[in-house]
């Protein structure tokens, strides 16, 4: 009777947790939907092909678009993953095989306070590397300070997924004669693919929508540029500096480039939880 009892009890707190779960987790989502629908309400208006294909127009004239800001970024993006992806999974790999030393474990330790450093800061490194000594802003520099900012989670996705091998796939290579290098390449990367790929997803993401790195290095421009030693305007940069003007329209455009920015890093968190789960290999 009395475990009948305390069976019925452990029941109804266990409805009262998940009840509460659930009140807390949909409190915290209200303010989440409250600003993505004033995002879309305030930006849904100027959203249209030409918004997308055009350049931005001088103040007085109407219409214009954001091409080079989206150009612009996905250009940035480009070149930060081609700098800061081969490193970041080099680390990785390196932290994963290397954990129990001293120099991995203080590597580890920087990476994870790494993560921590405010994106400004990154900028004005990235300013006083290359922008100073060249004297110029330029895209090349912006990408730079986004490679700094995507090293810490592609090498923690990295680190983290390779650790989770069971440690007979690396055995059985060796069995066949495989040797160190290949086995790393052939065998252990492809397992940890989905793992790294959705780090890699998740800084870029993260990264699409910086923008006090970029007023130290890429500065913006008003022109569709394509080189990236000179300086090139993206999304964050146009929205924090059309939201800050004292032009009507430019707010207006400011929104809608802000709904086409949230648009593109919520693509890209879905691609990350998309490849996680198709590539995802079970052991």
């Amino acid at each position: 009777m009395n475990e009948y009892i305390s069976s019925k009890k452990r029941e109804r707190i266990d409805k009262i947790f998940k009840f509460s779960i659930y009140i807390i987790t949909f409190t915290i989502l209200i303010p989440l939907f409250l600003i993505f629908g004033f995002i879309i309400t305030n930006g849904i208006k100027n959203i249209s092909i030409e918004f997308l294909i055009k350049n931005p127009v001088p103040v007085g004239e109407t219409g214009g678009g954001i091409l080079n800001a989206l150009i612009g970024t996905f250009i940035l993006i480009i070149l930060s993953s081609v700098l800061a992806i081969p490193f970041g999974i080099t680390a990785g790999i390196y932290l994963s095989e290397n954990s129990n030393k001293k120099y991995a474990q203080y590597i580890s330790t920087f990476v994870d306070v790494f993560q921590g450093i405010p994106s400004i800061v990154l900028g004005i490194i990235a300013y006083v590397w290359i922008v100073l000594p060249v004297k110029k802003f330029s895209a090349l520099s912006g990408a730079v300070a986004l490679s700094i900012m995507m090293l810490p989670t592609i090498i923690k996705a990295t680190e983290e997924t390779l650790k989770m091998i069971p440690y007979s796939l690396k055995e059985a290579a060796y069995s066949l004669g495989v040797p160190y290098h290949r086995t790393i390449l052939k065998v252990i990367l492809p397992a940890a693919f989905s793992g790294i790929l959705s780090g890699t997803l998740v800084s870029i993401g993260r990264i699409s929508g910086e923008t006090a790195p970029l007023l130290f290095t890429a500065f913006g421009s008003n022109l569709l540029e394509w080189n990236i030693f000179k300086p090139m305007n993206s999304l964050p940069l146009l929205i924090f500096n059309y939201a800050k003007s004292p032009y009507p329209e430019w707010h207006e455009l400011a929104w809608s480039a802000s709904l086409v920015l949230i648009t593109i890093v919520f693509l890209f968190n879905l691609l990350a939880s998309i490849g996680e789960k198709k590539w995802k290999i079970k052991f």
